[in-house]
């Protein structure tokens, strides 16, 4: 079966008709993406907004389930925790009530950096809506120079440049996914984790060196308790670790317990290996405040090497602050989901498809390879 044209058209005829059909079918691809990326425009500030930081905010419970290890709430304004009192009934701690001081909020930094993407998203399809659909004022300015710059296809670099954005776009909102996806969950045979725990300055009173000596920490300004949130899979996760000093001394009596089965640690996967933590005091790895890091360290079971970006010296931590090198007596993990980030991940998620299907349309009658 085949095509033909009636009546005939010559060879050289028919190339500047399929040239021309191709720049028509171009300008006009080029106009109807323009109520597309309208539509996209309007979907990012809805997800702007949805992190903005407006009160009273979003209060999330944390509750383990099935039990009362931690029981209590956090309240998310924006990029910060600026409220919360979580009640912990640990097995190798004592009951205590952890309250954060809402003079010292904690940001969490994978949102601070969703904020900054989602914000030099906005700009840069502002940006290309402007250049590629300027108003009938941005037109009549652009006529003034002489008629000859209008002869290099404008249809062709309105479409290139559009082409470019669209994958800056695509990309920067590709990475906003990411973040709210999180990183995937350790297991004990990956011992490359590192986590950084919110300081003590955060928290109403402030873990002191005499909680942590009463712990089993000796003299040292390092709480005995982990904290970290993180982002995971649009929801809050905390990450509570009970730890102790990896030199102090054990007891005949626990020892004997140990030894004769009527006492023993409790089984988790970093049980057993000893890991260099240091408390960052008032500073902050993210803007306005300061987690300690811990990470592992050499020694125990553990073979891998402290890493060179968080400490400045040997046995020194990332703000000056001497390491200690500790045993993780217990690790409890809590997730609460944020309908926000729930939210804000499925709009995401869409836009991203829309944008992906309008780069394909575009790369199609281009004639070009779509870049990822």
């Amino acid at each position: 079966m085949s095509v033909e044209i009636w009546p005939p058209i010559a060879p050289h005829q028919l190339k500047a008709a399929v040239e021309t059909s191709q720049k028509r079918e171009l300008d006009w691809l080029v106009q109807d993406l323009r109520e597309t990326l309208t539509n996209v425009k309007h979907g990012l500030e809805d997800c702007y907004a949805l992190l903005a930081p407006i009160d009273p905010g979003s209060t999330l419970v944390l509750s383990t389930p099935r039990n009362e290890i931690v029981k209590g709430h956090i309240t998310r304004v924006g990029t910060r925790i600026v409220k919360g009192t979580i009640h912990l009934r640990l097995r190798t701690l004592p009951q205590q009530t952890l309250t954060i001081n809402p003079d010292h909020p904690i940001h969490l930094a994978p949102l601070v950096t969703l904020h900054t993407l989602l914000t030099h998203s906005l700009d840069l399809l502002t940006m290309t809506l402007s250049f590629t659909y300027p108003t009938e004022s941005d037109s009549a300015s652009a006529k003034s120079p002489s008629p000859s710059s209008s002869s290099s296809s404008p249809q062709l670099s309105s479409a290139a440049f559009l082409s470019s954005q669209l994958r800056l776009l695509s990309q920067s909102i590709s990475e906003s996914i990411a973040i709210l996806k999180g990183p995937p969950l350790v297991t004990a045979a990956d011992p490359s984790w590192t986590t950084r725990s919110i300081a003590s300055s955060h928290f109403d009173p402030p873990l002191t060196a005499a909680a942590a000596s009463n712990h089993g920490l000796g003299a040292t300004s390092i709480p005995p308790i982990s904290f970290h949130l993180s982002i995971q899979e649009s929801s809050i996760v905390l990450w509570l670790r009970s730890l102790e000093a990896a030199d102090a001394p054990v007891g005949f009596g626990t020892k004997l317990a140990f030894a004769i089965g009527t006492a023993r640690r409790l089984e988790h996967d970093e049980a057993d290996r000893v890991f260099g933590f240091c408390c960052g005091g008032e500073g902050h790895g993210g803007p306005g405040g300061s987690p300690g890091s811990m990470m592992p360290s050499n020694g125990g079971n553990n073979n891998t090497t402290r890493s060179t970006t968080q400490n400045t010296a040997a046995g020194t931590g990332a703000m000056g602050q001497p390491e200690v090198d500790v045993y993780v007596r217990e690790k409890v993990r809590v997730e609460s989901a944020d309908p926000s980030l729930l939210s804000l991940a499925a709009k995401l998620t869409a836009l991203g498809h829309t944008l992906g299907l309008a780069r394909r349309n575009l790369a199609a009658v281009m004639g070009e390879e779509l870049e990822d």
